[in-house]
């Protein structure tokens, strides 16, 4: 197990990581709808419960010591500088719905890509709270 430290002053490294992660998970997501016709398709994912699970706890421990301590999983690893690889995994729920029923199937498709959409949305509302708290503040002390 890999367990990168660095010292930061705030969360918009984990949220950046966090828009990163769901523009690659929505990429894997779209991929499963373009190919829902293509023989012995096998759908895929990122681990997206264990990635927000890592984030947590990176957050915990910054909440704590002032630092992101980031761990790696089976299928996330990070690097240096905030970059961190997601490898994708077979999603057998959605293997067994796309041989027993396409309709179900794109459903499930399209809640995940929802569901992500809003992850995203959420982490991207979040970095612009901070920068303009930022902003708010550096104005509020050249007063």
């Amino acid at each position: 197990m890999k367990i990168t430290t660095r010292q930061t002053d705030n969360v918009v490294e984990i949220l950046s990581m966090v828009l990163e992660f769901t523009d690659r998970r929505a990429k894997v997501l779209h991929n499963n709808i373009v190919n829902v016709n293509t023989e012995n398709y096998r759908p895929a994912d990122l681990d997206a419960v264990a990635f927000a699970d890592l984030m947590g706890r990176a957050l915990s421990a910054h909440l704590i010591s002032d630092r992101l301590i980031l761990v790696d999983s089976e299928y996330i690893k990070f690097g240096p500088n905030g970059t961190f690889e997601a490898i994708t995994v077979t999603d057998p729920h959605a293997s067994q719905l796309l041989a027993a029923d396409t309709k179900q199937y794109l459903k499930l498709q399209m809640k995940k890509i929802s569901e992500n959409l809003m992850n995203k949305k959420v982490a991207a509302q979040l970095i612009e709270q901070k920068h303009s708290q930022k902003t708010y503040l550096n104005n509020k002390t050249k007063i």
